[in-house]
């Protein structure tokens, strides 16, 4: 198979407990924290690690594919329908979907954005 296109950022792996996340916004309710681990050269593809503390909080969701990783919560959509999350969980989330997320236990999740 050819590939044509031209090298980027090479391949990497990383233990997610052990990354320095960074807050959000320290004055949030729950506390957030993320760290950026890759972005596409157009800006609209995002993956990273996230963590929420214990809360309940409102979104506006973006297309977004993510693995928890530790921690539990509950995410009711607007529609109705809740997704229970816990360690392992994979989930998919769609652009415009809002949603409430109660976090029991501190989430910790890998994720990729795709933005509009």
């Amino acid at each position: 198979m050819s590939d044509d296109r031209p090298a980027s950022e090479p391949s990497f792996v990383v233990d997610p407990f052990d990354l320095a996340l960074m807050s959000e916004d320290p004055t949030a309710t729950p506390q957030t924290s993320d760290h950026l681990l890759d972005e596409s050269a157009d800006g609209r593809v995002l993956r990273g690690i996230w963590e929420c503390e214990p809360g309940v909080a409102e979104d506006i969701e973006e297309d977004e594919l993510f693995v928890v990783l530790s921690g539990r919560a509950t995410v009711d959509l607007l529609s109705g329908q809740r997704l229970e999350l816990r360690p392992g969980s994979v989930g998919i989330l769609r652009r415009g979907e809002r949603t409430r997320w109660t976090v029991h236990e501190t989430l910790r999740k890998a994720y990729q954005i795709t933005l509009a």
